[in-house]
């Protein structure tokens, strides 16, 4: 037994033997492997490390050339943290927070990298500081939660307790209104009190001492206080909130904390609604959050208004447009000296290419009491942004002056802040007569164009890069800073001949020719200058101006029967002469060349024609001889020319004769109208059947229905008018429409006008007497179903093809002006509000389209020529809603000139170009189907009003032309022509 048990013992200390070497051979093997793999692992952390230190550098080199470029900074502040060089990486997160607001998750990832360098270094003043900036970019409660959290952490050093409670009650004050995130904060503050609660409270079973005492009831007090303040505050799950107080409080909810919170929790549900439709919404949540603004405004808490406006912010903080109303609100409503001025500040370092902010901020400076030195540097700062426009940089510079000028006493002769003015305005005016330098608008380019992909606004920067492009060498061409300082020295500093230097100057850059330039040296010589001087200033404006001449000369006579002798009159009227004279000869030499070009464009339009009719007949020819071949060949023709089946005009054969109608008795007719000449016609088919029982087949019902209430016996032009540009998609539109003119007078019939897919936006519209007829055209243009509606005479083009339907004068109206560049939202009473201190204003007209949206031209006119001038003047080039107006005296071009008949050419070189179109210009369903050698001469043109123009006078051979074509033709005398040819 022994033996058997030694040699059992043997067998598995062997056994044991071989497992160990077999696992010494495996460890071995993995040791193997593991130097293989702990090798490849090396070599490729070691190429990551090359390819990260080369784009780290590359990044580096691109900073150092523009350090602006936002992206740059988070690529290089991201290889940095992945690298682990804490250095390099604070270093540059300290640029980037110079030049830029941090996002709050850089400032976060920012703030844990500081912690945990701070728990080794034990230095917590740098983290402090570090949250303090953090905490002025954005409002983010994130940010103050943990920077009250941090701040817990440093509890046991002297202060400690009194910091933390600091830090809580700014975060409550910054923070504390977030409807869905302030309740975190008032939380963790409850939650922090609890803690000092539990370490105040004696143990269980001892009796505290009068100081313990006086420790707890102060600590209860102070949860108590946190509970009120926080149920007075409408805030998201407030209920979870009231139900905490009553579980805590021994003495239950007081009726004084009851009513607020029921009073909160009523504004609540009224805020709820919007904060569901901010959570429902996808960035960037503008228009949700402007609604949102307007509520709070009209609820009108400062505190809330404040909060919405920081959060909506924190989501868009590139938005110039949000900052601008925010900094205004806080500038009319607030006037904390501390909070407005780190608004705007917040304003331009967000959104620096925006002059507006920059010009906004200085203002506020100086409102709030800013030193000199302050305000000089945010200005230099501004001139760096980078502003898109020149203008933007004449602006920034008026506002500094501005600036400059309010701190000058000038009942001092001389004085260092004159002396500053001066040399401010010199600095200007070298300062825009540079070339941009290549580095500046560097710069500023790449913060504009970043800030644009930023925001998803790519569609601008092709507009943006030729802006600057277009950045002349004088940013400002009128010279406004230079007219500025001028009225300064004649003013306040009595130095009338700096200011004639000063205009001398401005009349060399090329603003001789502009009447207004004139007339505004003039006025500063009427003011603080002589008589001479100012006939001097005329009598050089009636010499170099282009524009208004006509203007100038009438100020120089006017200002020569107040204050001229007898040679100066004469003098004045034969100066005037010769300038006009010399002014008309001119512009008769330029409508000279103007004809000439539409007579070489109409001579080219010509020859296109021909050659495209006979290419047309070459065709026809080749098709085949046989008759019924050449008819089929026509029908296609037409068909093609058309378009469409339904808008070919209806045909006849040739044993149908002059008969009444096509199909059932419905006679065509054809009235123009605003929107150009309409027919009325039954849907035509390709080939005309025998008169049978199939024609009657074939017929639309509701074609049927319309020819037979249109008996032409029945119809009376001289008591109807032509009602068109309605909706296509009108219910009923004769019932509708009956009860429109019910008011003008009795409706005998109304005649809409149908086509295969249904109502075509037009009818006929008849009354029982024509005494109606003037009260319903005064309805023209009234707003049905979003579109104006065009009301028009009813007049047949057929009897009477001269007639005209544009109501709007097309020559020049000298009392009347133009203006255009005006915003789409502008109304009437915005246009008069603006034009009134010009003289007395009769009517304004608002240009708009066919649908009735604005074009942003409108007419206004005044009593006489001279407030028409003095409006030109005075308001060309007026901003309105950032919009920069163009005024003009009233000169539309005429309408369809190209399309002028020429007596001179023969009647068979006629184009159907000279047939009469609508006022709006020929429409795609107006083709001409008049043979060439049969087309109407149409008589001169009519200047203005509605009615018939007068027939041309020409010589016997033009008469008799006439004469020859005044014969009415029928459609079979036509189609027997078409088929001779």
């Amino acid at each position: 037994m022994a033996a058997t048990g030694n040699a059992e013992e043997t067998q598995l200390q062997e056994m044991e033997e071989e497992a160990g070497m077999e696992r010494e051979m495996d460890s071995d093997e993995e040791e193997g492997m593991g130097i293989e793999n702990s090798d490849d692992e090396e070599d490729d952390s070691s190429e990551d490390d090359k390819e990260n230190e080369a784009e780290i550098q590359r990044l580096e080199e691109q900073l150092s050339i523009n350090a602006f470029d936002y992206n740059c900074h988070v690529d290089l502040i991201k290889l940095l943290r992945q690298e682990g060089e804490l250095p390099p990486l604070r270093k540059a997160r300290q640029k980037m927070s110079e030049l830029f607001p941090l996002t709050e998750e850089i400032w976060l990832d920012w703030l844990k990298d500081e912690i945990r360098l701070t728990e080794e270094e034990q230095n917590r003043e740098k983290v402090y500081e570090l949250f303090e900036i953090a905490v002025k970019d954005y409002i983010c409660p994130e940010i103050w939660l943990e920077y009250a959290q941090y701040s817990i952490g440093g509890m046991g050093l002297p202060g400690g307790m009194e910091k933390v409670r600091s830090i809580f009650e700014r975060a409550l004050t910054a923070v504390g209104l977030h409807m869905t995130k302030g309740a975190t904060l008032w939380e963790a503050y409850r939650e922090f009190e609890n803690v000092i609660l539990a370490t105040v409270q004696p143990p269980p079973g001892s009796v505290p001492t009068c100081e313990q005492q006086e420790l707890l009831n102060a600590q209860l007090e102070r949860i108590h206080t946190l509970f009120c303040r926080q149920l007075a505050i409408p805030l998201m799950d407030m209920e979870g909130t009231y139900a905490e107080y009553e579980e805590w409080s021994d003495q239950g909810v007081s009726d004084t904390v009851s009513q607020k919170y029921k009073r909160a929790l009523q504004q609540m549900e009224k805020s709820k609604l919007y904060e569901e439709t901010l959570m429902a919404a996808e960035p960037p949540k503008l228009a949700e959050y402007q609604t949102y603004i307007d509520y709070e405004q009209k609820e009108g808490d400062p505190a809330r208004i404040q909060i919405i406006f920081e959060r909506a912010l924190a989501e868009n903080c590139l938005v110039p447009d949000m900052w601008a109303k925010y900094t205004k609100y806080l500038d009319r409503q607030l006037k904390i000296r501390d909070l407005v001025l780190s608004s705007h500040d917040r304003a331009v370092r967000n959104c620096p290419w925006t002059m507006g902010l920059w010009k906004n901020y200085l203002l506020a400076l100086e409102r709030h009491g800013a030193d000199h030195h302050t305000i000089s540097d945010v200005f230099e700062k501004a001139l760096n942004a980078g502003f898109i426009q020149a203008t933007d940089y004449v602006n920034i510079w008026e506002a500094y002056l501005d600036y400059l000028r309010r701190r000058v006493d000038f009942s001092k002769e001389s004085s260092r802040e004159l002396e500053e003015l001066r040399a401010a305005f010199t600095r200007s005016l070298d300062y825009m007569k540079q070339d941009v330098e290549e580095s500046k608008w560097t710069c500023g380019l790449c913060t504009v164009l970043f800030i644009l992909v930023l925001v998803c606004l790519c569609w601008r920067l092709t507009t943006v890069y030729y802006s600057c492009l277009g950045f002349s060498e004088s940013g400002d061409p009128s010279c406004t800073i230079m007219q500025v300082w001028a009225k300064i020295e004649a003013l306040h500093c009595k130095n009338i001949q700096k200011a004639r230097e000063l205009w001398d100057s401005i009349m060399t850059k090329g603003n001789a020719k502009f009447a207004n330039m004139w007339l505004e040296y003039y006025n500063l010589e009427r003011s603080y200058g002589d008589a001479l001087h100012c006939r001097k200033a005329l009598h050089r404006a009636v010499q170099c101006t282009s524009d208004y001449p006509e203007h100038v000369c009438e100020v120089l006579l006017t200002f020569e029967r107040v204050e001229g002798s007898l040679e100066d009159w004469d003098a004045a009227v034969q100066k005037t002469e010769t300038r006009l004279n010399r002014v008309n000869e001119q512009r008769a030499k330029v409508a000279e060349k103007e004809a000439h070009l539409v007579r070489q464009e109409e001579e080219k339009t010509e020859q296109r024609r021909r050659a495209k009719a006979d290419k047309k007949n070459q065709k026809k020819g080749q098709k085949g001889s046989r008759p019924g071949e050449k008819r089929k060949a026509e029908d296609e023709d037409n068909e093609n020319e058309w378009g469409e089946e339904s808008e070919q005009p209806p045909k006849r054969h040739r044993g149908e004769g002059n008969q009444g109608s096509f199909r059932g008795g419905g006679a065509e007719e054809f009235m123009e109208t605003e929107s150009g000449l309409f027919g009325r016609r039954a849907p035509p088919c390709r080939r005309q059947e025998p008169p049978g029982a199939k024609r009657g087949q074939q017929m639309a019902p509701a074609t049927v229905r319309k020819t037979q209430e249109d008996n032409p016996e029945q119809r009376k032009d001289d008591c109807s008018v032509f009602i068109s540009n309605l909706a296509f998609s009108m219910e009923d539109p004769e019932k509708r429409l009956k009860e429109l003119f019910e008011p003008c007078g009795p409706v005998q019939s109304v005649r809409p006008v149908y086509a295969a897919k249904g109502f075509r936006g037009y009818c006929y519209v008849q009354f029982e007497g024509k005494t109606s007829v003037p009260e319903a055209l005064k309805m023209d243009r009234r707003e049905v179903d979003g579109r104006p509606m065009f009301v028009s005479p009813c007049v047949d083009k057929n009897k009477n093809p001269d007639f005209k339907v544009f109501k709007y004068n097309t020559n020049l109206e000298k009392h009347k002006i133009f203006i255009s560049g005006l915003p789409f939202s502008c109304t009437k009473e915005q246009l008069e509000e603006l034009c009134k201190d010009q003289g007395t204003i009769k009517d304004i007209r608002l240009v708009t389209n066919r649908s009735g949206k604005p074009k942003g031209l409108a007419y206004v006119e005044f009593e006489d020529e001279a407030q028409a001038s003095q409006a030109v003047l005075k308001l060309d080039g007026t901003v309105l809603q950032e919009h920069t107006l163009s005024v003009a005296i009233s000169n539309p071009p005429r309408r369809n000139a190209a399309n002028k008949p020429d007596f001179s050419r023969p009647m068979g070189a006629m184009m159907p170009q000279a047939m009469v179109y609508g006022s709006r210009g020929k429409g795609r369903t107006q083709l001409s189907l008049i043979p060439r050698s049969l087309h109407r001469q149409t008589g001169s043109e009519s200047k203005a009003e509605n009615g018939t123009a007068p027939k041309p006078t020409g010589g016997a051979s033009g008469d008799a032309g006439f004469e020859a074509q005044a014969k009415p033709m029928s459609n079979s005398d036509f189609a027997k022509m078409l088929l001779r040819k």
